[in-house]
């Protein structure tokens, strides 16, 4: 097929319009380019059409339709549909920059009560911090999703490469689906890019991917956060048992899941729980920062303390650099999970009656079990664990029916093609936690380009002078960050106090701009 890229331009960094005009890859000029058409697409694209700019200035480029359907994905297969709540606060609201109203006042509307308004009011001393259920996050992105145009933007398929344009700028590679256009590619030319394209990859641990290419078997062993609603099916139809490993959200929803199974449909369900660090209680580096926790779990509200988003650690970290940025990452990160109320009085239970059990360690050599469907792994215990009981001190086998892998969804950045390529011939480099280096305006560090600019948000720049990138509010404060620079270069009026109260009163009353 003609337009394709030559090894010419796999070979240079900086392209000429003749370059790219040899290879005969048609050339769409437009301003502004977003590349990932996920959630960070769409919060960048809402905040810069606020700011005045036309849809037709800008062009998203991915592969979703819609911009939460890869988020919906993730959230469903890790147990958390529609009707559950996400880890997100009241007012973390990527279709509403204004985070007002919030999601426990609309809640309270549609269900004409004030128990969310209450939670909120009174957490989190009295209650557990109110987040929103995923459905509602959704539809009310749906509803933004028009009012802004932004599907007349979007330009389906996948983005190969990003390289500057000799005299400024950058072009943009596009691969299409297949036979929508008579060439293989098409070069975006723009000013401004815009990277958001979400998690590098899905990180499977090592065991987990060895047992996989050794023995082909993709059914015993699943990460939580790829389909496996085949193991809840074939606990239903036979007892079994069940190994999960993690300590996070996603462990505490999968946890939740398979006991709301054995309750519904009066199940004979085992599971253990393999803890790689076992908490018992309180922890930190020192008394005004220690994270709750007991039974193995670490508790938080969210991701981050909160005030990574708009308080005293916002600002200390927009000034820490290098090792000291990391090692403050080190610091208040780590695995963690939300407090709440049901799935902790299940495990209660279930510790109780004894088809919970819990183990500290770390697993090793899965195989296939001998003589009977399953799996055996070893588990090298942690002897000092401060387990309720006496901990084992040698290595020992277990066998169970399935394993349920928590621990983990962001691979590497090179796993990503397009953050690979932005690293080798961009001038992209990485921050002290290995991801992409930006700046506090999410301008990625070495990429300009004459007068262009390229930025990027989401969890591809954790690690960098913002903490809570790859959240609903960090998403929405990244785009307000990248729309102030780009007003200040001219690309787009500065947002004033009227013009804000003006564009959310069309917000409010749902009138397109």
């Amino acid at each position: 097929m003609r337009g394709d890229i030559t090894q010419a331009l796999v070979d240079t960094d900086i392209w000429t319009d003749d370059m790219v005009g040899a290879a005969g890859i048609p050339v769409i000029d437009v301003p502004f380019v977003t590349i990932g058409s996920g959630i960070g697409s769409f919060v960048t694209y809402d905040a810069l059409r606020i700011y005045g700019v036309p849809a037709a200035s800008m062009a998203v480029l991915g592969p979703q339709q819609v911009p939460w359907s890869s988020y919906e994905y993730l959230t469903r297969v890790s147990q958390i549909p529609r009707g559950e709540r996400l880890r997100s606060d009241s007012s973390s609201t990527p279709d509403n920059m204004w985070g007002f109203p919030s999601y426990a006042v609309r809640e309270a509307i549609a269900d004409t009560s004030i128990k969310p308004l209450w939670n909120v009011f009174v957490e989190p001393i009295f209650a557990n911090y109110y987040t929103p259920k995923a459905g509602q996050a959704f539809v009310a992105m749906e509803r933004e999703f028009h009012r802004i145009d932004y599907a007349s933007s979007l330009h389906k398929g996948h983005v190969r490469m990003v390289r500057k344009r000799n005299g400024g700028g950058y072009f943009t590679i596009l691969t299409p689906p297949e036979g929508r256009t008579p060439t293989k590619r098409i070069a975006f030319r723009s000013n401004y890019v815009h990277v958001g394209v979400g998690y590098p990859g899905l990180k499977l641990l090592p065991d987990l991917q060895q047992y996989r290419e050794k023995y082909r078997d993709p059914t015993r062993v699943v990460n939580a956060y790829e389909p496996h609603e085949h193991v809840y099916q074939a606990l239903q139809r036979k007892a079994g048992s069940v190994m999960i490993r993690g300590s996070g959200i996603v462990a505490s929803r999968v946890l939740q899941r398979l006991i709301d199974d054995r309750d519904k449909f009066r199940l004979n369900t085992r599971i253990l729980h393999l803890f790689r660090t076992y908490i018992a209680g309180a922890h930190g580096p020192n008394v005004f920062s220690r994270r709750r926790g007991g039974d193995g779990w670490a508790y938080q509200g969210f991701n981050y303390p909160k005030s990574v988003w708009g308080g005293q650690l916002k600002a200390k970290m927009r000034a820490l650099q290098g090792e000291e940025r990391a090692r403050a990452y080190r610091e208040f990160s780590g695995t963690n999970t939300p407090i709440r109320d049901s799935w902790q009085e299940q495990l209660r239970r279930g510790r109780k009656e004894g088809w919970y059990q819990v183990m500290a360690g770390t697993a090793r050599d899965l195989r296939p079990a001998r003589g009977r469907p399953g799996v055996v792994t070893t588990v090298d215990p942690d002897p000092k664990a401060p387990l309720p009981f006496p901990p084992p001190t040698r290595p020992f086998d277990t066998t169970v029916d399935y394993i349920i892998d928590c621990t983990g969804l962001e691979a590497d950045i090179r796993e990503h093609r397009v953050l690979a390529d932005l690293l080798d011939h961009a001038g992209a480099g990485r921050n002290p936690v290995g991801r992409l280096d930006v700046e506090t305006t999410f301008e990625l560090i070495g990429t300009r380009s004459g007068t262009g600019r390229v930025y990027a948000s989401g969890s591809a720049t954790l690690g960098g002078p913002f903490v809570g990138v790859d959240t609903f509010l960090g998403l929405q404060i990244a785009a307000q960050e990248i729309a102030d620079d780009l007003a200040a270069v001219g690309f787009c009026r500065r947002m004033g106090p009227l013009r804000s109260t003006h564009q959310w009163w069309l917000w409010v009353t749902n009138k397109k701009i």
